[in-house]
């Protein structure tokens, strides 16, 4: 593993009045950043009464580590999560996003973790099938990964990105500010999830929470039905969106079951 890295971003919306709810912390998924969660997740959800923190991974937004994170593996993204949750006055409900998602799932296996929520998951058997899957769909998708520059990136490499991440109808403020916050992703945390190293049974009970989208072109359903029946809990698949689901105008469709979830009787009562 590499070395504590202390310039972790985190950003966070509080609840207006004090409350007794646990604190989110939103775990973004590869090439991207904390912001994703911004323009709707962690406002909607502290209103909701849940002091919400959304963490970008070393080498991810304004984080430290950009210089090593081609060495950067899934336990130095678990230390990430932990440093962050370990400020925070109780733990936290971790709620990850595909490679999130992995991360947190690595965390599942070696530590108790108070609940977690796997959005777009990456499915048991590693991201070596669904890359297969998108080779076939887009053959430059590989390169096109590689060649991240967000201030420069060309026409050409962004009409074949779109389609992979979001729906026909999303924003276009929405996508132009997540072209800005695009950055490559560390080839050894990629090697990581090939290498199925975000799976395993659960250290300690937990509650979990499964969700995917119909349209996800990256995490398709029978990848999200892998994931929730490795871990005994029925999925939830909504329709309409696409991989970004937290950035899709029908946004709410995920964050309102997962809330209906945060505020159950089995997550309530940790």
């Amino acid at each position: 593993m590499l070395p504590p890295e202390s310039r972790i971003e985190v950003r966070s919306r509080q609840p207006a009045k004090t409350t007794s709810k646990p604190s989110l912390l939103f775990v973004h998924g590869g090439y991207c950043d904390a912001w994703c969660w911004e323009p709707y997740f962690l406002p909607w959800f502290a209103s909701q009464g849940y002091p919400s923190y959304a963490v970008s991974l070393r080498g991810h937004g304004a984080s430290g580590g950009r210089e090593s994170l081609f060495v950067a593996g899934l336990d130095d993204y678990v230390a990430d999560v932990e440093h962050v949750a370990g400020t925070l006055a109780a733990p936290p409900v971790l709620i990850g996003h595909s490679m999130g998602a992995a991360v947190i799932e690595r965390m599942l296996t070696t530590r108790p973790i108070r609940a977690a929520a796997l959005l777009a998951p990456i499915p048991p058997g590693g991201i070596g099938p669904v890359a297969s899957r998108l080779l076939i769909w887009q053959p430059e998708y590989m390169v096109n990964m590689q060649r991240l520059d967000a201030p420069h990136l060309a026409g050409d490499i962004l009409a074949a990105l779109r389609p992979m991440y979001f729906s026909d109808n999303v924003e276009q403020a929405i996508l132009a500010e997540a072209v800005a916050h695009l950055t490559v992703e560390s080839p050894r945390a990629l090697m990581d999830l090939t290498m199925r190293l975000h799976g395993g049974r659960p250290a300690a009970p937990a509650p979990l929470f499964v969700l995917g989208a119909k349209n996800d072109r990256i995490s398709i359903p029978s990848d999200v039905n892998a994931t929730a029946s490795f871990y005994g809990v029925k999925p939830l698949i909504v329709d309409g969106l696409a991989h970004m689901l937290m950035l899709e105008r029908g946004w709410m469709t995920v964050a309102q079951p997962l809330l209906a979830w945060l505020e159950s009787d089995a997550v309530k009562k940790r």
